[in-house]
């Protein structure tokens, strides 16, 4: 019976953190979704510029920021659609990415 209930506390667990899909714009955390307040131009340039500053990559689905946990990757798509899998740590706003993919 014990080895019962740790198996099905364990499945529930993998099921938890199966990986999500999240559809959004890379940009940083420290702009979120608007990058006009900077005025560096281009999103892609002030996307970079905060993240050499100290800011990290993030992804902003239209309403909130997740930073995103694969910093080398994301650099890869400053401004850019993606589409992101993962789990999410709601609490901390961070995904933890298992890949990023340009969306289509």
């Amino acid at each position: 019976m014990k080895k019962t209930v740790v198996m099905i506390f364990a499945s529930a667990a993998l099921m938890l953190a199966a990986d999500q899909t999240f559809t959004g714009i890379v940009t940083d955390d420290m702009c979120g979704g608007s990058h006009k307040d900077m005025n560096m131009g281009p999103d892609e340039k002030c996307v970079i510029e905060c993240v050499r500053g100290g800011a990290k990559y993030a992804l902003w689905d239209g309403k909130q920021t997740y930073v995103l946990s694969d910093q080398k990757g994301a650099a890869k798509f400053p401004a850019k659609k993606v589409i992101v899998k993962g789990t999410l740590d709601a609490k901390a706003k961070i995904i933890q990415v298992s890949s990023i993919v340009a969306a289509k």
